[in-house]
């Protein structure tokens, strides 16, 4: 399985690198959807919608908005034409306000899964809310991986990539290595808070790298640290949230796509809970 993980890793990483730095923002942000789309799909199986129209509705509500904020720039450039009102442009910018939503969600679950593991996988929650759920944390992740790309660059993106990527491999083996007090054991038994720790402190190093590289003012640095280590504590509670969906349904994977990672979800969910609240944090430290 661990050989398998890492065959697909060496795979894919140089083709999301070269996605990252040679694809225009408009096919970036294509590809990005197309992948949401993918785990879109997945989510629905996840939560119990077997109807093949139920599934290809709710992808449908995913695919409107994506292409209505694709083009809400040209679209405030036609009607600052038409209405001969060039201020109208200004209001490109009240797209930032929709990062609001998903981070109070995702600390909100953070809370809940830290302190009710059990509440939380006991819940009974109607399939129309768990739909609504999914709509809104995939739709973010789209919405700012792809802000993140098209207004802060290439290599902002990939340091957010690094270091989820980074957290990740780090808290797999500190967990192996050091791994004696389990972190949720209701949730994920294989999560460790030595694992955690290890994130934790792989986030504060890649920080470290990216100040050195840039020469960050201090202030600058001490930012890109708490901004980058709150992301990673984030990412590890975002992989809890759908392990307790996938607990709640009975699975492992949410799909089999990726030779020893299972589903697009099972890979991306860190990804996921990440990508509004470091997004969010940018917004604060260089708006």
């Amino acid at each position: 399985m661990l050989l398998q993980r890492i065959i697909t890793a060496l795979i894919l990483a140089p083709l999301i690198v070269l996605a990252v730095f040679q694809l225009p923002s408009e096919y970036f942000s294509l590809l990005i959807g197309l992948i949401v789309l993918l785990a879109a799909w997945e989510w629905t199986h996840l939560i119990g919608i077997n109807s093949v129209l139920k599934r290809g509705l709710f992808l449908f509500t995913l695919i409107l908005p994506m292409l209505w904020l694709h083009f809400w720039t040209q679209f405030l450039e036609v009607m600052a034409q038409i209405l001969d009102w060039p201020d109208i442009r200004d209001y490109s910018g009240a797209l930032e306000w929709l990062v609001v939503p998903p981070v109070l969600f995702w600390i909100l679950a953070m809370i809940l899964i830290r302190n009710l593991p059990v509440g939380v996988l006991k819940l009974d929650m109607k399939t129309g809310y768990k739909a609504l759920i999914g709509w809104l944390v995939l739709f973010s992740a789209w919405l700012f991986l792809s802000r993140l790309r098209a207004f802060y660059g290439s290599e902002l993106t990939l340091y957010f990539l690094i270091l989820i990527w980074a957290a990740d491999i780090t808290a797999y083996f500190a967990g192996k290595k050091y791994g004696k007090t389990k972190l949720s054991p209701e949730i994920s038994p294989g999560k460790t808070v030595q694992g955690m720790y290890g994130a934790l402190i792989a986030g504060l190093v890649c920080a470290g790298v990216l100040s050195l590289i840039y020469s960050f003012p201090w202030m600058v640095a001490s930012d890109f640290a708490m901004l980058s280590v709150l992301t990673v504590l984030i990412s590890i509670y975002g992989d809890l949230f759908f392990s307790v969906v996938k607990r709640q349904r009975g699975v492992k994977d949410t799909g089999s796509i990726l030779p020893g990672h299972g589903g697009i979800l099972d890979r991306i969910d860190s990804l996921i809970a990440a990508i509004p609240f470091f997004y969010a944090g940018i917004i604060l430290i260089h708006p």
